[in-house]
């Protein structure tokens, strides 16, 4: 059953539309869509129209960076030992690859450790100073974690060992580790203009203070680690993505190849979505699955033959998670059907016993989209429960773990993205409290899911020239979605067709002018579309390339018959 989404058309700002326009020489269509992101002066929409490497940030912008390279530089001098501590998701291994390769290029052969997701979990572990000194490590440096590891960096610090935090993760708490350096754009005082960067974009900050170059050979790492991470694609992860997808079309690491190869991606112009739907899941499904090692040395693999056996591997990590996956998400649906009540519960909280922890987050994610509430999935153990969670627009679910806070071992995480310990006896308290907090929070138009539609256009407004200006807007991404557009009385001409995967297709006319639209997943649409007077699509408008012939095709989000 088809359930439509409201429609929040943004209003236009018809002054301010005129004033790009006419300075920049483009479109009122594509100066509407560039306002609605909040790029409200000629400046700033010029800089991303046309976003270059040099307008990526000063690494010593961060208050920390200085004190950071000094102290590598001496382990440099010194040939200290040291230990790289990362996270195992794509975000982390990337940072990890990136900072070994710039601290072998400094004379230093780095270890590392990357914890198991499912033995040991997220962050620095209680183990980690008996670690370091089975290692004969005196630095120790995070990838992508850190911020809130308070005890464990204080043992370290008593150890004799410094520690270099390159994070991006919230900090719980006003106080900071006693580390040698924190270099985390989130954190008070941390100096640096841009909050948004993902871990491997901190540790890419490192690297380039380290080396003194722009190092722009690497952005096809970044850009991997940060379109995977979902943050914001604005400002300078406008510019690290933007140039990373092309320096990831073109990459010359055998691991990424060889993973191309496997997951038959097929050669030219690496998007957004191919690194979101393709890449990034393959390389999360090791660590999901088995041990993320596999994955970290996919990448930092220099030999073909090496690199094709472990894409290989990869790719049967990756369908035994779809497998796994599926088997959570139907269990989950039916927890849900029985234990939830959607006119008490905004939030939903579901467990059960031998989940498997490395999915979790998956299917939390497709549980929100599907229902439209934060989800939060746990795995039952003896006494301590694995739980990730998922969340929508307006509830920011880390803040909600900390005023739960007393209910939970530990949590962490991000607005929209969490994991979290709690013990077996606490599941019903922490369910109760944090939904008694969504009811305080939560509006009921916030439990509505919404279209947020850049303008109302006509169909003869939608030509080859308007939607080619429009890919100026790329990469896309979260905080720079596709331009969406709402046009109203369309005439359905022809027979609409259905294709494999519940792809509809057809042609809609004006009068004037027809274009082709295609609705993935919307094949049951097929005789309402047929028996439709007239229809109203919301929709966003592609250049379908195929065959060397280029034209218009509208990519449907929803549609009202009439």
């Amino acid at each position: 059953m088809h359930g439509h989404k409201i429609l929040k058309i943004n209003s236009e700002q018809s002054h301010l539309k005129e004033t790009l326009s006419k300075k920049l020489n483009i479109s009122k269509i594509l100066a509407q869509v560039l306002l609605n992101r909040g790029i409200n002066t000629t400046d700033k929409a010029y800089r991303f129209l046309h976003a270059k490497l040099e307008d990526l940030l000063d690494p010593y912008q961060f208050s920390g960076m200085g004190h950071a390279v000094e102290r590598i530089r001496k382990a440099a001098r010194n040939k200290e030992k040291v230990l790289v501590f990362s996270d195992y998701d794509v975000d982390g291994i990337t940072s990890l690859v990136l900072l070994k390769n710039v601290l072998s290029d400094m004379g230093i052969e780095a270890e590392h450790y990357l914890p198991h997701r499912i033995k040991e979990g997220y962050g620095l572990r209680k183990n980690v100073v008996q670690l370091a000194a089975q290692r004969k490590v005196t630095l120790l440096i995070t990838a992508d974690c850190g911020t809130n590891s308070f005890d464990e960096i204080k043992q370290l610090h008593n150890a004799g060992v410094d520690v270099i935090v390159t994070d991006h993760h919230e900090a719980s708490i006003p106080v900071l580790p006693c580390a040698t350096s924190i270099i985390n754009p989130k954190v008070k005082g941390s100096g640096y203009a841009h909050k948004d960067l993902a871990g491997v974009g901190v540790a890419f900050k490192l690297a380039q203070a380290l080396s003194g170059k722009p190092l722009a050979e690497e952005l096809d790492l970044v850009a991997l680690g940060t379109i995977s991470d979902v943050v914001p694609l604005l400002d300078e992860n406008r510019v690290i993505t933007k140039f990373g997808l092309s320096c990831l079309s073109r990459t010359k690491r055998v691991g990424l190849k060889a993973l191309m190869k496997s997951s038959r991606l097929r050669e030219g112009a690496i998007t957004t979505s191919f690194v979101s739907f393709i890449l990034g899941p393959r390389i999360n499904a090791s660590g999901r699955m088995d041990t993320a090692e596999i994955s970290l040395e996919l990448l930092l693999s220099k030999n073909p033959e090496e690199a094709d056996r472990l894409a290989a591997v990869i790719e049967g990590h990756n369908r035994q998670r779809q497998k796994v996956e599926g088997k959570i998400f139907e269990e989950a649906l039916d927890l849900i059907e029985k234990e939830v009540n959607f006119k008490e519960h905004k939030i939903i909280v579901v467990a059960k016993e031998a989940w498997h922890e490395g999915v979790l987050g998956i299917v939390a994610s497709k549980l929100a989209d599907r229902f439209y509430r934060p989800t939060i999935l746990i795995s039952l153990g003896q006494q301590l429960c694995k739980g990730s969670g998922r969340s929508i627009k307006n509830f920011h679910l880390f803040q909600a773990l900390m005023t739960c806070g007393e209910c939970l071992d530990t949590f962490g995480g991000h607005a929209h993205a969490a994991g979290l310990l709690i013990h077996k006896d606490k599941i019903k308290d922490f369910t109760h409290k944090i939904n008694a907090l969504a009811r305080e929070k939560l509006l009921l138009e916030d439990l509505l899911p919404s279209l947020d539609v850049d303008m109302e256009l006509g169909l003869g407004d939608v030509d080859k020239k308007t939607v080619m200006e429009l890919e100026s807007l790329e990469p896309f991404g979260m905080g720079n979605p596709p331009p969406l557009f709402f046009t109203r009385n369309l005439k359905v001409k022809g027979q609409p067709q259905t294709f494999s995967r519940e792809t509809l297709k057809f042609w809609v006319t004006d009068g004037a002018v027809v274009h082709p639209a295609i609705g993935f997943g919307m094949a049951s649409l097929r005789e309402s579309l047929s028996k439709a007077d007239t229809v109203d699509l919301v929709y966003t408008p592609r250049i379908d390339r195929w065959q060397e012939q280029e034209a218009v095709i509208l990519e449907v989000q929803d549609m009202f018959f009439r």
